[in-house]
């Protein structure tokens, strides 16, 4: 109501919307019927004249057809209606009496997402639709299978929806708004919902689909749009709702800058590198060793330094330098025939024994004064001899100690008279002294020792051998098959077959389970009818309400004795549930009890919803009425019945139930059904299906296995379905009513239950004056959704003042 409220002063606000001019843009259009192609070679329809002379219409005939749009087609159209809020659905129409067709159907397999149907066994128009991954039926009670042209037209506009027949407004509701986000895979069928079920049978012409609303003008030019539409308010409403969440997302963003700001105040910050201790900027190089490296973006990045080689001047050669990776030039000395490097040493020794030890110096050989040797603790037979020193030293000394230019993966070794480098294990030498070294890849270079089934995966100085997926090790080096069967280490599902093979596994569903073996579900042969969910092989879980191996007998909740109503209700079941209707002369109070306790008593007299005739007097009693003849009066006993005097004694059938007949009794108009006699040769079919022994007259269930005879009823997807006559109708199963502010309807059950925590409910009766506070204090209204400050996945909503939070999972593992 509230809703309703606010569009009447929206409408006010900004006043009357444009008088609309009958021409359409092409683009907003659907001419089905000239899109379909349909002509005479379109088996099963007939070219025909149409309403008004020289139009075109066709005949859908009583025979097998398939009118169906191409792939192409179907995507053209769905592309214009996709996510699309407001549309109008165009027919002009002469549907054949009795028959239940339907007009047009988009559906994806079982979901129909938009399906328009017109039962002339139950006198109603259907509009099937979905919202989100729920299905929808709206029902308008309306004869149009009575061999009449009509013209229909039904307006959507987001939540809000119009049914004019004729260029009259019939119905006006507020319903759930139907979804057009159309998957791929969706079909579009005219006249029909699939090549077996809902044959129209009749003539149409101007079909269209027009995705603007108030498209009923186009039809009808007289009528107007005189308020914006519902989807124009709902717009309105959506906008406040994104400008709150702007509000609260800016705030959010306000606060987290405000913060930072004072913990930085006035630092400039930038990703650095360290390395060995010493930090580096962004962009920064170095030379680290034999290897240039740059920092970028707080990563270091190295590559091996390429070494030219220097051109020297006279008396200088390329040697070596402590510290650095690449040789440059140094003085040299020559001395007995040999080149000496500055700093170098080397020993003579006199005829006499007598050792002399020169150091090149500025390009000269040059005597230094020896300062006397230490005492050594060794015999003469373990003194060495140094070529560099005139003292000698043990055997097994450690030059190393002294002085080393071994640098990174590089160590020193020691050798009789002095020290040298060796690269480490799986490394190779960047420079002949072995001073800097690199790592092998051995993989790359295939000097590694792994064996069938294993990968190679290189590490410094040495190599892994990584075993295969499905593979186990047996030493370092290889690996071998190993059953994960028997090691439980498969994904197969609790109710599927491991097998073991060559490198893997293998699943295999049990026996009654069907499915790729990772998931098994289990398979009833002759299916769970009536919502029945399969759960083991063969094994029907039924809903509330039904029984039986298939779930296909429904609990007469009335006569087993399971409910007891009240004295002015009787029990009426109904599949899958009852409930109690008062009786005849009572109707409910409003309050909607269950057993019946709040059925009262109609004032027939007072009310005129009496039969007494003119010469009577109508007397009010507990359930029903009494019509008594004034004393002295001789009275005739007649009844008025729909306002037409009816002689005591007179029997007939009702205009608008041809299977019902009445009587006049005392002024008393009693009704019943028609009682089917089926030994009957002339009894009425239609009336009495279940006497129609025809094979024609059988139905083929909606999953193309089981086979109906007229009359037979089932339940099929929360809809009661019937065969009539060869044809299937199903119309929406009655539930009862749910007066409760927060509601919800359990998985495969068909009708909704009240619930208290308004975070279970997924059906609400939004009161928009209760409104929710966020966690950052701003006013969000009832039916807002925003995502929790803090978070990525907690999807909050706010339902009439209770503030409802939730993780989704699939956000969770798109992180």
């Amino acid at each position: 109501m509230e809703s309703w409220i606010l569009l009447r002063t929206f409408c006010l606000i900004f006043g009357l919307g444009a008088v609309w001019g009958l021409g359409v843009d092409p683009s907003l259009q659907i001419d089905i019927l000239t899109e379909l192609e349909l002509g005479e070679s379109t088996t099963g329809v007939r070219q025909v004249p149409g309403l008004h002379n020289g139009t075109k219409a066709f005949l859908f005939q009583d025979a097998p057809r398939s009118i169906k749009a191409s792939t192409v087609t179907a995507e053209q159209f769905f592309q214009k209606l996709r996510n699309k809020h407001e549309f109008t659905i165009l027919a002009t129409l002469k549907q054949s009496h009795l028959n239940s067709g339907v007009i047009f159907s988009i559906h994806h397999v079982d979901h129909r997402y938009l399906e328009l149907e017109s039962s002339g066994h139950r006198n109603e128009v259907r509009l099937h639709y979905r919202t989100g991954s729920r299905p929808h039926t709206e029902v308008f009670p309306y004869i149009l299978a009575d061999d009449k042209w009509h013209k229909l037209s039904l307006a959507i506009s987001a939540s809000h929806l119009i049914l004019h027949i004729d260029c009259n407004k019939i119905y006006e509701r507020v319903v759930e708004k139907p979804s057009t986000d159309f998957p791929l895979g969706t079909t579009f069928w005219l006249g029909q919902r699939n090549n077996a079920h809902g044959y129209f049978k009749g003539i149409m012409q101007d079909v269209q689909l027009l995705v603007m609303p108030q498209g009923f003008i186009v039809q009808c030019p007289d009528l107007n749009r005189t308020c914006p539409t519902c989807n124009d308010f709902h717009g309105l409403v959506q906008k406040i709702m994104e400008l709150q969440d702007i509000l609260a997302k800016t705030s959010a963003k306000l606060s987290r800058a405000e913060q930072r700001m004072n913990r930085l105040d006035q630092c400039y910050c930038e990703r650095t590198c360290t390395m060995k201790g010493t930090t580096y900027r962004e962009f920064e190089s170095w030379t680290d060793g034999c290897k240039n490296c740059t920092c970028l973006n707080g990563t270091i990045q190295c590559e091996t330094l390429s070494c030219p080689t220097p051109d020297c001047p006279r008396k200088m050669a390329p040697a070596y330098v402590d510290g650095k990776c690449c040789k440059e030039c140094k003085s040299i000395c020559q001395f007995q025939g040999r080149t000496y490097f500055e700093g170098e040493r080397n020993t003579v020794y006199s005829s006499s024994g007598v050792c002399v030890l020169y150091e090149c110096k500025d390009q000269t050989m040059k005597l230094i004064e020896s300062s006397g040797c230490p005492t050594l603790d060794c015999p003469e037979s373990q003194q060495i001899t140094l070529s560099h020193s005139c003292c000698k030293v043990c055997k097994g000394y450690d030059f190393c100690s002294e002085r080393h230019n071994c640098m990174e993966n590089s160590v020193c070794r020691n050798l009789n008279d002095r020290a040298v480098c060796s690269c480490r294990d799986g490394f190779r030498a960047l420079r002949e002294d072995n001073a800097y070294c690199e790592d092998i890849d051995e993989c790359a270079e295939g000097r590694h020792y792994c064996r069938e089934n294993t990968m190679c995966v290189n590490t410094p100085g040495s190599f892994m051998c990584i075993c295969k997926t499905g593979y186990i090790r047996i030493d370092d080096y290889s690996c071998t098959e190993h059953d994960e069967c028997v090691t439980n280490q498969h994904n197969c599902d609790e109710n599927a077959l491991c097998f073991n093979t060559v490198g893997g596994h293998n699943c295999v569903c049990k026996p009654g389970y069907t499915g790729n073996g990772t998931t098994c579900k289990a398979f009833c042969r002759d299916g769970c009818r009536n919502g029945g969910a399969c759960i083991a092989a063969n094994v029907c879980a039924c809903p509330q309400g039904f029984t039986g191996p298939s779930c296909e007998t429904d609990i007469d909740e009335c006569s087993d004795g399971f409910v007891q109503c009240d004295s002015r209700a009787n029990c009426i079941n109904l599949p899958g549930w009852y409930h109690c209707e008062c009786r005849d002369g009572y109707h409910d109070n409003g309050m909607f009890s269950l057993s019946g306790e709040s059925c009262e008593d109609i004032d027939e007299c007072g009310t005129g919803r009496h039969s007494c005739a003119n010469d009577t007097i109508c007397f009010n009693l507990d359930g029903g009425y009494d019509c008594r003849c004034p004393h002295g009066k001789n009275c005739t006993g007649d009844c008025i019945h729909d306002g037409k005097i009816k002689h005591n004694g007179q029997i007939w059938v009702l205009e608008n139930d041809r299977c019902s007949v009445c009587s006049c009794q005392n002024g008393f108009v009693m009704c019943r059904r028609m009682v089917c006699d089926c030994e009957n040769p002339t009894v009425d079919l239609f009336c009495c299906p279940e006497c129609d022994p025809r094979l024609s007259s059988q139905c083929l269930h909606q999953n193309g296995e089981t086979l109906y005879n007229s009359g037979d009823t089932w339940v099929q997807n929360c809809q009661q379905c019937r065969c009539l006559q060869g044809e299937v109708d199903c119309w929406p199963l009655p539930c009862p009513e749910v007066e409760c502010e927060f509601s919800l309807l359990p998985e495969n059950e068909c009708c909704p239950r009240c619930v208290t925590d308004p975070c279970q409910a997924n059906t609400i009766r939004n009161d928009i004056t209760k409104t929710c506070l966020d966690e950052m204090n701003v006013v969000r209204f009832t039916g807002s959704s925003w995502i929790k400050h803090g978070t990525e996945c907690t999807l909050c909503q706010c339902k009439n003042g209770h503030v409802c939070c939730s993780v989704d999972p699939q956000c969770l593992q798109e992180l």
